[in-house]
This record gives C-alpha cells, structure tokens and sequence, in this order.
C-alpha cells in the first residue's frame, strides 16, 4: 500500500529501517496529500480488523534540503522529518512551519497547531502542526502514543520542483524538435509529430500541476484539467465531426467529485 500510494503522487521510497521508511517527493502538496491517504486508507483497513492486529504508523512531513548519496537521503531535513514522525500519536501525521506554510490552503485537509516543541537532538524548539482527515478528532497537545510503526517523509522545495520542470520543458522542446525535424524530413505530407507532442505536453502538465495548486484548486483536479486537455488536442488532430473527448472528460470529473466527496 505505501509503495502504490507514494508511487501515485511521484514519491519515492529512498530508505527503509525495520518497520520504518524515508520518501522524498518532487512536491510539498503531494508529499502531505500522500500522508493523509495513507493514514486514511490504513484506518478503513483497521475497521476491519481485529484491534490487535491494527496496523498504526506515525508520518512526519518536513519540506528542506537534503544530501542524496546513491540512493538514500541524509541531512537536516531528513532528520527533522524523521523527528516530527517520532512525536506523533499513532495514526497521526505532524508536519513543520515550512511544509504547513506552503500546503494550508491548497489541500482540503484540517491542520491544529501544537505549539513549539523540541525535537530530540534539537537545540532550537520547531512549531509543528498535526493534520486532521476524516478518521481523526483533534487532540489535545502533547498527548500522544509512543507505539506506533514509523514513516517520515522530505519533500523538494518549490524552487528546486520549478527548475526542474523547466530543465524537464526544455529537454521536451528539443526532442519534439528533433521528432518533427524528422516527421518533415520523411513524411510524405502527414504530420505524425503531433502525437509524441500532445504526449510530452501532458506528461509536463501532470508534474507541473503541484506549481499550480491553489485553494479549490488541488493538484488532482489540476491534472484532471491537464488530461482533458490532452484529450481535447487529441480530439482535435484526429477531428471527424465529433467532440468525443467531453464523454471520458465527464465520467472523470464525476469520478474526482465522488471521491472528493468522500474523502470529506
């Protein structure tokens, strides 16, 4: 489950220690978005099962820099992430000043402030925030349950996400340049070039929408936007008197509404 849910919103799993895990992700929104289904999802299983064998981690979330070395992931940030899980309750998530800064009015999720608390290790006291989704009540601060399996998670900065999708937007450029280079070379008057063009413009949509994500707003309504879009130029380029892309653009909107509803 935490392997498909991180997947989902382009995290990625860089360390794990026993029953614990460090994920990075490209965006502070999808990083606390991830955490709120995970805990979401693992409390609908544990309402199933016998309360002995419930499944309950703590997620820390933290948006800094990091080191990567291969694989895995260390400085600051990492630590102050992996902090924030240890002082969660079980079930919970807590996420610092930075990440609550940038993701307060892009997620429809509750946030209580704890106050300021000192992490161990910590010289400085760091203010923190707890989430609150459907299955969570708010609690009072400082009472919390120290076992729990853990996550903790880092998120990449606004600025860093922004240089990449740039970086990524002019690798695009060049490919599809080089595609219709060729399609203009070889063609015998079809311009096949339009179709790893739609392709590359949506696959750069669905990892720039976290930039985008404001208010109602949220990163998955902006991807939906994003496909059906592409669906619309595709619609388009292959035009045969029939705007048949507003059917599968209806019945996910429908699907983003239903499950946004639920989730409430």
């Amino acid at each position: 489950m935490f392997t498909r849910l991180i997947e989902r919103h382009r995290g990625r799993i860089a360390n794990t220690a026993g029953d614990g895990l460090i994920a990075d992700f490209p965006s502070v929104v999808e990083a606390v978005q991830c955490a709120a289904e995970v805990q979401t999802e693992l409390a609908a299983r544990n309402a199933r099962r016998d309360p002995a064998a419930a499944m309950r981690f703590r997620v820390g979330v933290h948006l800094g820099d990091v080191m990567v070395d291969g694989g895995d992931l260390f400085g600051e940030g990492v630590n102050l992430a992996a902090r924030l899980q240890s002082m969660a309750e079980p079930g919970g998530v807590l996420i610092s000043q930075a990440v609550y800064d940038q993701v307060r009015s892009k997620l429809p999720i509750g946030y209580q402030f704890l106050g300021q608390r000192r992490p161990k290790n910590l010289e400085e006291p760091v203010p923190v925030y707890r989430l609150l989704f459907d299955h969570a009540a708010p609690a009072a601060a400082g009472t919390f349950t120290p076992e729990a399996a853990t996550a903790a998670v880092v998120t990449e900065a606004p600025g860093e996400l922004r240089r990449r999708i740039t970086r990524q937007a002019q690798r695009f450029a060049i490919l599809w340049a080089g595609l219709a280079a060729i399609n203009l070379v070889t063609s015998g008057g079809y311009f096949w070039a339009v179709w790893p063009g739609i392709a590359l413009l949506v696959a750069l949509g669905l990892q720039a929408a976290p930039l985008l994500a404001r208010g109602w707003a949220d990163v998955q309504l902006l991807r939906l936007a994003v496909v059906v879009a592409g669906l619309m130029l595709i619609n388009l380029a292959s035009w045969a008197g029939e705007p048949w892309f507003q059917w599968p653009a209806g019945a996910m909107l429908v699907l983003y509404l239903l499950r946004r509803t639920w989730r409430r």
